[in-house]
Protein backbone atom coordinates (compact mmCIF):
# COMPACT_ATOMS: atom_id res chain seq x y z
CA UNK A 1 0.00 0.00 0.00
CA UNK A 2 1.62 3.21 -1.12
CA UNK A 3 0.74 6.63 -0.57
CA UNK A 4 2.43 9.63 -2.53
CA UNK A 5 2.03 13.09 -1.81
CA UNK A 6 2.88 16.15 -4.04
CA UNK A 7 2.93 20.49 -3.61
CA UNK A 8 1.41 22.10 -6.13
CA UNK A 9 4.37 23.05 -8.30
CA UNK A 10 5.48 27.20 -7.73
CA UNK A 11 2.64 29.50 -7.78
CA UNK A 12 2.07 33.09 -9.27
CA UNK A 13 2.13 33.90 -5.76
CA UNK A 14 4.79 31.91 -5.01
CA UNK A 15 6.77 33.45 -6.87
CA UNK A 16 5.69 37.12 -5.84
CA UNK A 17 6.05 35.95 -2.14
CA UNK A 18 2.66 36.72 -1.12
CA UNK A 19 0.07 34.80 1.56
CA UNK A 20 -2.30 32.74 -1.38
CA UNK A 21 -4.26 30.75 0.76
CA UNK A 22 -7.78 29.49 -0.73
CA UNK A 23 -7.41 32.36 -3.48
CA UNK A 24 -7.46 30.12 -6.72
CA UNK A 25 -3.80 30.84 -8.48
CA UNK A 26 -2.95 29.49 -11.55
CA UNK A 27 0.90 27.63 -11.71
CA UNK A 28 4.02 29.55 -13.32
CA UNK A 29 5.62 28.26 -16.02
CA UNK A 30 8.58 27.25 -13.53
CA UNK A 31 5.24 25.41 -11.67
CA UNK A 32 4.43 23.81 -14.98
CA UNK A 33 7.98 22.06 -15.10
CA UNK A 34 8.08 21.35 -11.93
CA UNK A 35 5.05 19.26 -11.80
CA UNK A 36 6.40 17.76 -15.04
CA UNK A 37 9.41 16.36 -13.21
CA UNK A 38 7.36 14.84 -10.35
CA UNK A 39 5.62 13.30 -13.21
CA UNK A 40 8.60 11.63 -14.40
CA UNK A 41 9.94 10.88 -11.04
CA UNK A 42 6.49 9.39 -10.21
CA UNK A 43 6.01 7.06 -13.59
CA UNK A 44 7.37 4.26 -11.93
CA UNK A 45 3.91 4.03 -10.25
CA UNK A 46 0.67 2.77 -11.19
CA UNK A 47 -2.02 4.98 -9.72
CA UNK A 48 -5.51 3.74 -8.49
CA UNK A 49 -6.87 6.67 -7.34
CA UNK A 50 -5.86 10.83 -7.03
CA UNK A 51 -7.23 12.91 -4.62
CA UNK A 52 -6.50 17.03 -5.11
CA UNK A 53 -8.15 19.77 -3.24
CA UNK A 54 -10.63 22.79 -4.62
CA UNK A 55 -7.53 24.97 -6.08
CA UNK A 56 -6.39 25.10 -9.53
CA UNK A 57 -2.61 24.96 -8.65
CA UNK A 58 -2.92 21.65 -7.41
CA UNK A 59 -5.46 20.02 -9.92
CA UNK A 60 -3.47 21.28 -12.31
CA UNK A 61 -0.40 20.11 -10.81
CA UNK A 62 -2.16 16.60 -10.70
CA UNK A 63 -3.44 16.74 -14.41
CA UNK A 64 0.26 17.26 -15.14
CA UNK A 65 1.59 14.42 -13.37
CA UNK A 66 -0.99 12.00 -14.48
CA UNK A 67 -0.27 13.31 -18.10
CA UNK A 68 3.27 12.45 -17.79
CA UNK A 69 2.73 9.16 -16.30
CA UNK A 70 0.49 8.35 -18.92
CA UNK A 71 -2.30 7.53 -16.32
CA UNK A 72 -5.11 10.20 -16.99
CA UNK A 73 -8.08 7.67 -16.67
CA UNK A 74 -7.60 7.30 -13.21
CA UNK A 75 -10.87 8.15 -10.80
CA UNK A 76 -9.87 11.77 -9.08
CA UNK A 77 -12.08 12.98 -6.17
CA UNK A 78 -11.69 17.00 -5.66
CA UNK A 79 -12.57 18.44 -1.98
CA UNK A 80 -11.82 21.62 -0.21
CA UNK A 81 -10.88 19.44 2.87
CA UNK A 82 -7.67 19.38 1.22
CA UNK A 83 -7.47 23.05 0.26
CA UNK A 84 -4.49 25.28 1.56
CA UNK A 85 -4.61 26.83 5.22
CA UNK A 86 -7.05 29.98 4.86
CA UNK A 87 -4.90 33.13 5.35
CA UNK A 88 -7.72 34.99 6.16
CA UNK A 89 -6.77 38.60 5.94
CA UNK A 90 -3.29 38.18 4.97
CA UNK A 91 -4.25 36.76 1.54
CA UNK A 92 -2.78 38.90 -1.18
CA UNK A 93 -0.13 40.43 1.41
CA UNK A 94 3.65 40.69 -0.04
CA UNK A 95 5.20 38.49 3.23
CA UNK A 96 8.14 40.48 3.21
CA UNK A 97 5.96 43.87 3.40
CA UNK A 98 3.56 42.34 5.78
CA UNK A 99 7.07 41.16 7.84
CA UNK A 100 7.70 45.56 8.00
CA UNK A 101 4.24 46.26 8.62
CA UNK A 102 3.64 43.83 11.77
CA UNK A 103 7.29 43.19 12.51
CA UNK A 104 8.97 39.78 11.32
CA UNK A 105 7.91 37.83 14.95
CA UNK A 106 4.28 38.30 14.04
CA UNK A 107 4.39 37.18 11.18
CA UNK A 108 6.85 34.22 11.77
CA UNK A 109 4.11 33.22 14.54
CA UNK A 110 1.11 33.62 11.92
CA UNK A 111 3.08 31.36 9.52
CA UNK A 112 4.59 29.23 11.83
CA UNK A 113 2.91 28.13 14.92
CA UNK A 114 0.70 25.43 15.32
CA UNK A 115 -2.55 27.20 16.35
CA UNK A 116 -2.29 31.07 16.31
CA UNK A 117 -4.70 31.94 13.15
CA UNK A 118 -3.73 34.55 11.17
CA UNK A 119 -6.32 37.54 11.21
CA UNK A 120 -9.76 35.68 10.12
CA UNK A 121 -7.96 32.84 8.99
CA UNK A 122 -7.10 29.45 9.83
CA UNK A 123 -4.00 27.89 12.23
CA UNK A 124 -2.30 25.38 10.92
CA UNK A 125 -4.31 23.21 13.71
CA UNK A 126 -7.80 24.15 12.51
CA UNK A 127 -6.19 22.70 9.07
CA UNK A 128 -5.33 19.62 10.56
CA UNK A 129 -9.25 19.52 11.98
CA UNK A 130 -10.35 19.39 8.46
CA UNK A 131 -7.61 17.67 6.27
CA UNK A 132 -7.09 14.63 8.79
CA UNK A 133 -11.23 13.64 9.33
CA UNK A 134 -11.15 13.69 5.25
CA UNK A 135 -8.32 11.22 4.87
CA UNK A 136 -9.32 8.98 7.25
CA UNK A 137 -12.81 8.88 5.57
CA UNK A 138 -12.25 8.68 2.25
CA UNK A 139 -8.13 7.77 1.25
CA UNK A 140 -7.34 5.12 4.47
CA UNK A 141 -9.82 2.63 3.05
CA UNK A 142 -8.51 3.10 -0.51
CA UNK A 143 -5.45 2.49 0.64
CA UNK A 144 -6.76 -0.33 3.25
CA UNK A 145 -7.92 -1.98 0.08
CA UNK A 146 -4.46 -2.38 -1.15
CA UNK A 147 -4.54 0.99 -3.81
CA UNK A 148 -1.55 3.23 -4.68
CA UNK A 149 -2.55 6.79 -4.07
CA UNK A 150 -1.83 10.09 -5.13
CA UNK A 151 -2.73 13.15 -3.23
CA UNK A 152 -1.59 17.00 -5.05
CA UNK A 153 -2.26 19.63 -2.60
CA UNK A 154 -0.98 22.36 -0.53
CA UNK A 155 2.07 23.36 1.89
CA UNK A 156 -0.30 23.02 4.95
CA UNK A 157 -2.89 20.57 4.22
CA UNK A 158 -0.02 18.44 3.26
CA UNK A 159 2.08 19.45 6.72
CA UNK A 160 -1.07 18.14 8.59
CA UNK A 161 -0.78 14.81 6.39
CA UNK A 162 2.63 14.05 7.28
CA UNK A 163 2.16 15.02 10.94
CA UNK A 164 -0.72 12.45 10.93
CA UNK A 165 1.23 9.53 9.25
CA UNK A 166 4.81 10.17 11.01
CA UNK A 167 3.20 11.09 14.53
CA UNK A 168 5.11 14.25 14.18
CA UNK A 169 4.71 16.79 17.24
CA UNK A 170 3.01 20.35 16.91
CA UNK A 171 6.76 21.22 17.24
CA UNK A 172 8.82 18.59 14.92
CA UNK A 173 5.88 19.18 11.77
CA UNK A 174 6.50 23.52 11.92
CA UNK A 175 10.18 22.30 10.94
CA UNK A 176 9.38 20.44 8.39
CA UNK A 177 9.77 22.15 4.37
CA UNK A 178 7.83 21.10 1.60
CA UNK A 179 9.52 22.17 -1.87
CA UNK A 180 7.17 22.71 -4.47
CA UNK A 181 6.45 19.35 -6.97
CA UNK A 182 8.68 17.58 -4.83
CA UNK A 183 7.21 13.77 -4.18
CA UNK A 184 6.87 12.24 -0.59
CA UNK A 185 6.27 8.69 -0.57
CA UNK A 186 4.94 6.61 2.15
CA UNK A 187 4.49 3.19 2.04
CA UNK A 188 2.23 0.75 4.55
CA UNK A 189 1.76 -2.99 5.62
CA UNK A 190 -2.17 -4.11 5.77
CA UNK A 191 -2.91 -2.29 8.99
CA UNK A 192 -1.85 0.43 7.98
CA UNK A 193 1.09 0.70 9.71
CA UNK A 194 3.65 2.72 8.08
CA UNK A 195 7.22 0.98 6.54
CA UNK A 196 8.83 3.29 4.70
Amino acid sequence: MKLVLVRHGQSQWNLENRFTGWVDVDLTEQGVKEAREAGERLSKYKFDAAFTSGLMRAQKTLDLILEVTGQTDIPVTKNLALNERDYGDLAGLNKAETAEKHGADQVHIWRRSYDVKPPNGESLKDTYERVIPYFQENIQPELKSGKTVLVVAHGNSLRSLIMYIEGLSSEEILKRELGTGQPIEYEFDENLNLIS
